[in-house]
């Protein structure tokens, strides 16, 4: 028989023993957060837990678990150990999560640093001039000794050409001049100034790896899936407001700058959409309203009072004329 069946029924003279182990629950714990016994339960042979209910309370459903053994034939009960342990209805802290996995876009502020590993699949090494050997190390010179060799001989080709102009200067001058060696540029220094100049010149860039979980991100929050883009009358890759990228996310990213858009400053797949678009609806020009005829040379006559037979009696008109005998 294995020991697990034999520990189903506790040992008599260690269930006995709850006021050993509440003794050690309380001297462990604060004075008067041990409460009432819980329960008992065997751990293996001659080997008992008792349970003891917690008070603190910050520590609610929590029990005070004091385990208590006995050696073979023995009559005296030992104390084993005492501990604060979570009950069934105890509560518990949310689950710990490292922090690389909690943060999330925009939980960033003003100060923060958020530091990237050294192995981070979203970069990879750069060219930044720390590969290769010091200008005046051995390894710096077998590996230029050929480009030192070619400088050379175009400094003495450029030499020869210019003797007849060297051999008048020393004439006019009366002496000798210096001569001047050619200038050696080691291998480190002429890729480091070419890479400084392409603004290349960083410790890691962006992976193939991280620009896909990149294009990936910015497809999801605004691609041609997007709600909005659904309702659109038309794609980005159509719109005016669209800067593209530059590199290969020109084929399929741009910037939008539309101020009026929900996406402006953001990067947006060229199969995003929304109702901004710059040819969508082009505004109609204003109605410019005729102007008003008015000739102010003439002179519209009005009648002062009507006549006997119902009409109007011009004002310039002769007695005889208003009916009188």
């Amino acid at each position: 028989m294995s020991a697990a069946m034999r520990s189903r029924t506790p040992d008599r003279l260690c269930a006995e023993a709850v006021e050993l182990a509440r003794a050690a629950a309380e001297e462990a714990a604060l004075p008067g957060m041990v409460g009432e016994h819980v329960e008992v339960a065997a751990e293996g042979d001659r080997v008992v837990t008792h349970f003891f209910a917690c008070r603190e309370p910050g520590y609610r459903g929590w029990r005070w678990a004091v385990t208590v053994a006995r050696a073979s034939r023995a009559k005296i009960v030992t104390l084993d150990e005492a501990v604060l342990l979570p009950g069934p209805d105890a509560l518990l802290a949310p689950e710990w999560v490292p922090w690389s996995e909690r943060l999330r876009p925009g939980d960033m502020g003003p100060g923060d640093l958020l530091p990237t590993d050294a192995d981070d699949l979203r970069l990879e090494p750069g060219f930044s001039g720390e590969d290769a050997p010091p200008p005046s190390s051995v390894l710096a010179d077998e590996a230029t000794a050929g480009r030192r060799l070619t400088d050379l001989a175009d400094a003495e080709d450029a030499e020869l050409t210019d003797d007849s102009a060297e051999s008048s200067a020393e004439a006019a001058s009366g002496g000798a001049a210096p001569a001047a060696g050619p200038a050696v540029t080691t291998e480190r220094g002429r890729i480091a100034a070419v890479a400084e100049e392409l603004g290349m010149r960083r410790a890691r860039v962006l992976s193939r790896y991280g620009l896909h979980v990149a294009a990936d991100r910015w497809d999801e929050l605004y691609g041609p899936k997007t709600a909005m883009a659904q309702a659109a009358p038309a794609s980005c890759a159509s719109c005016g407001f669209l800067v593209p990228l530059a590199g290969s996310l020109r084929q399929a990213f741009g910037v939008c700058a539309n101020e009026f858009g929900p996406a402006d400053g953001h990067v947006v797949s060229l199969g995003f959409g929304c109702g901004g678009h710059s040819e969508a609806a082009v505004m109609p020009k204003p109605l410019r309203p005729a102007p008003p005829v008015i000739d102010e040379t003439l002179v519209d006559p009005l009648p002062l009072r009507p006549d006997r037979t119902g009409g109007s009696v011009e004002p310039d008109a002769p007695a005889e004329e208003l009916g009188h005998s």
